[in-house]
């Protein structure tokens, strides 16, 4: 081959190169975040005890208006009856707090054309639409100890008052939700997020049917919550009850059957968030 056959060779390789389209493959990036939560310890939606959230996403782009997203994500939920105005709930001193690990696949639906670095389609509104599952292991703290309170069934479940079992630590949920999303340049992207998790469970707050009774509280009851070997209530007791702390001449639990959750409402969860996605990208040759 002579100079000038490499020559010409070179330039309509480098032609064809330059022919190709680039096109998203996909994008892959981390979200970080605040979310809280709402259950039987938070009746009224407060806002007041945001905790960390931090992810990470795959989407798949389907077109320029809808993306399959596949995202993992830690965060954290807790509260107290402390913050409660209703009375009753100030009175029942519970509170708790959970790490969650959840994974979740979701469709993600652009209101506008979507075309990164594009000068009229770099901006979108969306919604997001999904299933998941999610761990989590509910906690409090009594005299400076953390306590993990599933394994001690707060309400009666470990001696089966009225045949109630464990509750199970992994979950499903729907998330939904709306965000804006921009192209800040050819490879990297933001979004920010508002998303609601809609739970299959009552218990991310160990917290949904009623007080089991036990002889200290309730006169010739069954004891559900059996005393320590040197006579004194079990950790399990003084967790299921807290209004001794308020008032320990009136407890709540003293009335056999009283509420301490509301179990035909399942527990829910938020997140909002800010995300950076970087686009793999990828070429194809013209047909």
């Amino acid at each position: 081959m002579n100079r000038y056959t490499f020559l010409i060779s070179f330039v309509l390789f480098f032609t064809q190169v330059k022919a190709q389209s680039e096109f998203i493959q996909g994008e892959l990036g981390f979200t970080v975040g605040g979310a809280h939560y709402f259950g039987d310890l938070n009746t009224r939606t407060g806002l007041n005890a945001p905790k960390p959230a931090l992810g990470l996403l795959f989407r798949r782009p389907i077109g320029n208006y809808i993306g399959l997203r596949l995202a993992a994500k830690y965060l954290q939920v807790g509260y107290s009856d402390a913050f409660s105005k209703n009375e009753y709930q100030h009175m029942r001193n519970l509170s708790f707090n959970s790490d969650v690990f959840e994974f979740m696949i979701q469709g993600d639906f652009n209101f506008f054309k979507f075309i990164p670095n594009s000068e009229n389609n770099r901006f979108t509104p969306y919604v997001t639409i999904g299933a998941g599952v999610f761990n989590f292991n509910p906690y409090t703290y009594y005299n400076g100890t953390k306590y993990f309170l599933r394994p001690l069934g707060t309400e009666g479940q470990v001696g089966g008052y009225l045949g109630r079992t464990e509750y199970s630590t992994l979950a499903m949920c729907v998330p939904f939700g709306v965000g804006i999303k921009l192209s800040l340049n050819k490879n990297v992207n933001m979004t920010f997020e508002v998303s609601q998790r809609f739970t299959s469970t009552d218990y991310l707050d160990d917290v949904s049917t009623t007080f089991a009774p036990n002889p200290r509280n309730s006169s010739g009851a069954i004891n559900y919550f059996p005393y320590t070997s040197n006579n004194k209530p079990s950790i399990a007791d003084l967790l299921q009850d807290r209004s001794y702390e308020i008032d320990p001449l009136n407890t709540l639990s003293s009335v056999p059957g009283r509420q301490r959750g509301w179990s035909k409402q399942k527990d829910q969860y938020g997140i909002a968030e800010i995300g950076i996605t970087f686009n793999l990208n990828a070429y194809r040759c013209p047909n």
